[in-house]
């Protein structure tokens, strides 16, 4: 039976140091300054400590510690977000969690040979999340036996008993965790059963008779983010706000452009006050399409340098940073999905212009390459193979661009040894590209993004784009799609 990872189990895995994620800090002012957290760590002696947060999907050590020889030590200093914590041995392992609220005055008595029953006093965040780990244990263990012996059960109607426990058992887990949020709806544990939880479909409605089977899409989606403030700093650390972050953009989100944009907006607008959140997210955004996994996304980093960079968020980056999302950012500005090509005015190998914009054609291929690249070896007679074997036929163009004019030998040896016919081969004279220069113009290295070879593009009959750098397959599979009549 599969269902849900109920809260009991990720705090298991907590214990147990195998949780892997997530992200960051507090925007509440401090209300006592400083924190002094004592700790009693026996057996260890004249050692360091650790005190290590979650942040984003990894883990770090923001403060240390002395043991003396009676295994006391205080963590002590600036005050800390607000979060899930851990404390570290000495050789770096992870012994056991703690909350850290906006109270940072508590002691901590712990055995590293006995983690489960390490002792927190002066903490009411702490004694909350104690009493939480008491119940949730006991009913995960309860339920664990009950999960075990419903995989075992080979008759219905003991089955179904033991999913009705179980089912039972995650409600008054949740249960448990609504009371408390309730009770205590301003705490940090309130906030962190807040931000793990996920929607619970009600029945699915009739629609003409008929189950809305889009229903349980739609109210997950409207309601993932319930209580979640995003602009809290608190949530970059825990060890699962990103991990839901991602699974939202993975299950709920389309990945067509402009609906990532209407997420991406919502987030980074609604943490815009954030102050370590917000240019965590604006950052993980950005690496995230600024090379996309799928063609067309890198409109959403457009969107991003637009809208953020281009109005003053570059003072988040430092100087190389800066320039590599600027650069990146020029680069793909013309060559969006829909744009018109830039025109190109290139010579072929006689010495004649051809311009692009002056090839009639259905669809255009345009390839830049270079003829001693080992990857363009491999790939230009691969696309000759499949314009031989069905594009000619289709009065498919091939505008073939060698992109270094000081290998025109090997690039003419290449077309002959190669048999290239009836492509039109082109490339940039140094003349041409020196006049480019002197007037301020931009390359069409630039313009075409060409940053490795080979890359590809396709045109329509009117040099729009419609793909880039997908692979040969895929360009034919495309073609052949704009080509099947309209019904």
């Amino acid at each position: 039976m599969k269902r849900s990872i109920s809260l009991f189990v990720f705090i298991l895995l907590i214990q147990n140091g195998q949780s892997q994620n997530k992200t960051v800090a507090s925007t509440k002012p401090a209300t006592i300054a400083g924190k002094q957290i004592s700790i009693t760590l026996t057996p260890l002696k004249n050692c360091w400590v650790y005190l290590g947060s979650y942040y984003g999907k990894g883990k770090a050590l923001v403060d240390s510690a002395h043991l003396d020889d009676k295994s006391m030590g205080v963590f002590k200093g600036n005050k800390m977000v607000g979060g899930v914590y851990f404390i570290v041995s000495p050789k770096m392992t992870m012994l056991f969690e703690l909350l850290m609220d906006n109270k940072q005055q508590f002691s901590i008595v712990g055995d590293t040979l006995q983690r489960e029953k390490v002792l927190i006093t002066g903490s009411q965040e702490n004694d909350l999340f104690k009493e939480y780990l008491k119940f949730s244990n006991e009913k995960g263990r309860i339920m664990q036996e009950q999960e075990a012996a419903y995989h075992q059960s080979k008759i219905k109607a003991d089955s179904t008993k033991y999913k009705n426990l179980i089912m039972q058992g995650d409600k008054e887990l949740q249960l448990y965790r609504d009371n408390l949020i309730k009770k205590n709806p301003t705490s940090l544990l309130a906030m962190l059963f807040n931000t793990m939880k996920r929607p619970t479909v009600p029945s699915v409605p009739m629609v003409k008779g008929k189950p809305d089977s889009l229903y349980p899409y739609r109210f997950v989606k409207d309601h993932f983010w319930d209580d979640v403030v995003f602009n809290d700093d608190r949530l970059l650390r825990t060890p699962f706000f990103e991990s839901k972050l991602d699974d939202y953009f993975k299950y709920y989100v389309s990945p067509e452009p402009d609906s990532l944009i209407d997420e991406v907006k919502f987030i980074l607008l609604s943490a815009r006050t954030g102050k370590e959140i917000f240019p965590y997210l604006l950052t993980k955004f950005t690496n995230k399409y600024i090379s996309p996994e799928f063609m067309g996304q890198d409109k959403v980093f457009l969107y991003l340098f637009e809208n953020f960079y281009a109005k003053g968020d570059t003072v988040l980056l430092n100087a190389a940073s800066k320039k590599t999302i600027i650069e990146r950012a020029y680069s793909l500005m013309a060559n969006q999905l829909g744009l018109p090509a830039a025109p190109l005015d290139l010579t072929d190998t006689t010495g004649k212009n051809i311009s692009l914009y002056g090839i009639k054609a259905p669809f255009t291929v345009v390839a830049f390459w270079d003829p001693n690249c080992g990857h363009c070896k491999e790939e230009i007679p691969r696309l000759d193979s499949m314009y031989r074997a069905k594009w000619k036929a289709l009065g498919v163009a091939i505008y073939a661009v060698n992109i270094y004019e000081n290998e025109n030998p090997a690039w003419k040896k290449f077309i002959t040894e190669k048999n290239l016919l009836n492509w039109h081969h082109v490339f940039q004279t140094k003349a041409a590209r020196t006049a480019e220069e002197k007037a301020g113009q931009p390359s069409y290295k630039q313009l075409y993004d060409v940053f490795k070879t080979p890359t590809l593009y396709l045109l329509d009959k009117d040099k729009r784009i419609i793909a880039k750098q997908l692979s040969i397959q895929q360009f034919d599979d495309l073609i052949a799609t704009k080509m099947k009549p309209k019904s």
